[in-house]
């Protein structure tokens, strides 16, 4: 394959705050088609309705832009195979899926929620994977043709293999070979007529010529799916590389219940873009001691595809943190670390809103970095005794970090008023007047118990610092003496 044919893509799915590990996706994704002379593309696959928002997807377009990367085609600025985002192509997918049935390689299922959930509950008590059984594989095509006459939900399945296994390369796993009776038979088409992941996916990459596709290799399993998808359509496959999840200095997964994971967190906490790429990018290169302050383009540069490491990439905070000190000492002018410190205090309106919220708070200007300053620090340094004039004691000042934190998770879009409602609907079900759940609150996210009105505080700071406080926060209780721990 010629190199100026190479396309990529990254496709984030807009479901939360966008993840590190989409960073990492995408830059190496940005890299290969750099090295290629090719395109790196952007597409937006909200296949799930009910949790992708248009709040989540511009956070992503807004993520991935501060990181420094530049697609030729997206949702934002169009392109010769677009639309760019799923929802907006839901009339391409179900021509190509009726096509699998018409081959006799899928099959309309309609088994009922509860039914399926009922046969995942007995496989798991009998020590089997769950995966599909197969009950509507066999229907009659009278029998199928009635019951969809009549107007009774159904998903369609695609057929898998009775015996063999499906062999293929992997661009880092190298040849891989996957039994058949290990792949479920996946719903290619739901129930409203919107595609599965799989099915948009392998559909969405034919239609836009990607040539190569590199993510994560928590979708090693999924390639014998999206290469049966390509074989019963008739299609070519692209290339396949999985790359090694980021893991914890213990290598446990990198999640956000342990750590913070979410691009905006970094953004919040004033890291460099350039740092974070640098940090990422050295994933993927083999270098020398004292090379390691690298930009883009020189990432660019040494990359090298055909020798990639299977190990898992530790990410590393101290060494991003030092990463950072040294873009911020070595690579940034005076006047240049001054623009950045402007514009990084001035995101998501924390210097404006911040100072409009403490002008009738204070009585001389001098009370603003101890009454503001938790706006834009990085670490508060909680300890034990910011908690001494909270009335609760420590088991109900737990119960109630450990109950807020993953209710604003549920939150879809974060502001005052969906904080201040989701904190009402928190003291109504645990039966607490909404100054117990607020109090602890207060020093959680601001290290004080004297601080801005904590709703808009919540709001200037961003989901991703106040899930890291909150969880600091229950940490720093649960060391106190009588909280049972």
């Amino acid at each position: 394959m010629a190199d100026s044919a190479v396309r990529v893509r990254i496709a984030p799915s807009p479901t939360g705050e966008p993840h590190v590990g989409t960073a990492y996706i995408a830059l190496f994704n940005y890299l290969f088609a750099k090295k290629h002379g090719g395109e790196f593309i952007l597409r937006i696959e909200d296949t799930d309705a009910t949790r992708s928002t248009p709040e989540f997807e511009q956070k992503v377009l807004d993520a991935l832009k501060w990181c420094g990367l530049k697609w030729s085609e997206g949702p934002d600025i169009g392109g010769p195979y677009g639309p760019y985002r799923q929802s907006d192509r839901k009339h391409i997918y179900k021509p190509y899926v009726e096509k699998i049935v018409e081959n006799g390689h899928g099959f309309r299922c309609f088994c009922t929620p509860e039914r399926l959930e009922q046969m995942r509950e007995a496989q798991r008590a009998a020590g089997k994977p769950p995966k599909y059984d197969g009950l509507c594989l066999n229907l009659s095509a009278e029998e199928v043709t009635s019951r969809v006459a009549a107007g009774e939900p159904h998903v369609v399945r695609m057929k898998i293999p009775a015996e063999g296994s499906c062999k293929f390369h992997d661009g880092v796993y190298g040849d891989v070979e996957i039994p058949w009776d290990a792949v479920d038979m996946q719903v290619l088409l739901k129930a409203d007529d919107m595609p599965t992941y799989h099915m948009a996916n392998v559909v969405d990459d034919h239609l836009m010529k990607i040539t190569h596709v590199a993510r994560g290799e928590e979708w090693l399993a999924s390639v014998p799916k999206h290469i049966l998808i390509y074989r019963y359509l008739g299609l070519e496959p692209p290339k396949f590389m999985h790359l090694s999840l980021m893991r914890n200095a213990d290598k446990s997964k990198l999640s956000k219940r342990k750590n913070p994971t979410s691009i905006s967190y970094y953004t919040a906490l004033g890291y460099l873009p350039e740092a974070l790429m640098n940090f990422l990018g050295l994933f993927f290169i083999q270098i020398a001691d004292g090379e390691e302050l690298l930009t883009i383009e020189e990432l660019a540069e040494k990359f090298d595809p055909e020798n990639l490491s299977k190990a898992g990439a530790i990410f590393d905070i101290q060494k991003l943190d030092w990463l950072n000190a040294r873009w911020i000492r070595e690579k940034l002018s005076e006047e240049e670390f001054a623009a950045r410190v402007f514009t990084w205090a001035a995101e998501n309106g924390r210097l404006k809103e911040g100072l409009k919220l403490s002008q009738s708070r204070i009585s001389k200007l001098g009370e603003l970095p101890d009454l503001a300053g938790f706006l834009f620090k990085s670490d508060l340094g909680l300890q034990p005794s910011a908690f001494a004039g909270v009335k609760s004691s420590p088991e109900e000042l737990l119960e109630v970090l450990n109950t807020v934190q993953p209710d604003l998770e549920k939150i879809l879009e974060w502001n005052k008023e969906s904080i201040e409602a989701e904190l009402r609907a928190v003291a109504e079900r645990m039966g607490k007047k909404l100054k117990v759940i607020v109090a602890p609150l207060f020093v959680a996210v601001s290290g004080s118990q004297r601080s801005l009105p904590l709703f808009d505080s919540m709001e200037l700071l961003g989901r991703a610092v106040v899930r890291q406080r909150l969880k600091v926060a229950a940490q720093v209780v649960a060391s106190m003496g009588g909280s049972g721990k």
